[in-house]
């Protein structure tokens, strides 16, 4: 299969900014098991602006654009440092992509995207993509990962798209406020009434929630690629989830 993984700041860093090192290794790990069974991975990651706030020791995210550049800019450095370190510790190689909303937009700079995508993957390689958050403003203020995981998807002729995030799926209603709230281990379409379900922003470190993921699920489900949304806490999850397994939310691919 070919898969791709989203994981958001919630699930690769503490509620201070810094790593989360026990579950961004477990990550690595599995990611490489799956891959050492014949798998095809890309990883979408969040976590630079959030990495770059723990690392400057900011008191939390920044408002402003400059300064949200600047923890992006630290903070990815420090995330590539640690995926490269770790996924090399079980032979495996990664490669950094950086893209912003004009490379997607512009027709040429999507296909040579493309392209250097299918060849990473060709040549073993384990390639790794974030928003270009550093020089890209538009893309920090309105842009998710969630939505360029799907984007990736597609692009890639992927199998399969996995969100990892701080929930367990979709549920009826908050799950933190009501306790009525029921998981949907389903989804066949998205509807107005499952639109109406969905919240606004994650964790205060994060830029998506449940509406980006939704948002994800419309690209991947009209692209035939079905999507899952799972809790990330433990990233062996990814093992029931490519087994088949019934885990989190799983959104059916149009014609499934």
């Amino acid at each position: 299969m070919r898969i791709v993984v989203k994981v958001g700041t919630s699930t690769l860093a503490h509620a201070t900014g810094m790593l989360n090192i026990r579950r961004v290794e477990k990550l690595c790990q599995v990611m490489s098991d799956l891959k050492n069974a014949g798998h095809q991975l890309v990883l979408v990651s969040s976590g630079a602006i959030g990495m770059g706030v723990g690392k400057l020791s900011l008191p939390g995210r920044p408002a402003d654009i400059p300064t949200k550049q600047a923890a992006a800019a630290v903070g990815q450095c420090e995330l590539m440092y640690t995926y490269d370190k770790l996924f090399t510790e079980h032979n495996h190689t990664v490669a950094q992509i950086l893209i912003t909303g004009a490379d997607l937009q512009n027709d040429e700079r999507r296909h040579n995207f493309h392209n250097t995508l299918y060849r990473l993957l060709e040549l073993g390689a384990l390639p790794i993509i974030n928003e270009n958050d550093s020089v890209a403003t538009e893309e920090i203020v309105i842009g998710d990962n969630d939505t360029l995981g799907a984007i990736v998807a597609t692009n890639v002729g992927a199998d399969l798209l996995i969100l990892l995030s701080d929930i367990d799926g979709l549920y009826t209603a908050d799950p933190h406020t009501d306790p009525t709230a029921r998981l949907l281990t389903v989804v066949e379409a998205i509807t107005p009434e499952i639109e109406a379900m969905t919240g606004g922003a994650g964790s205060k470190l994060g830029t998506g929630g449940m509406q980006t993921k939704i948002h994800a699920a419309t690209i991947a489900m009209e692209a035939g690629i079905p999507m899952v949304i799972a809790n990330g806490q433990d990233p062996a999850v990814l093992y029931d989830i490519v087994e088949g397994r019934p885990v989190g939310t799983r959104f059916a691919a149009k014609g499934e």
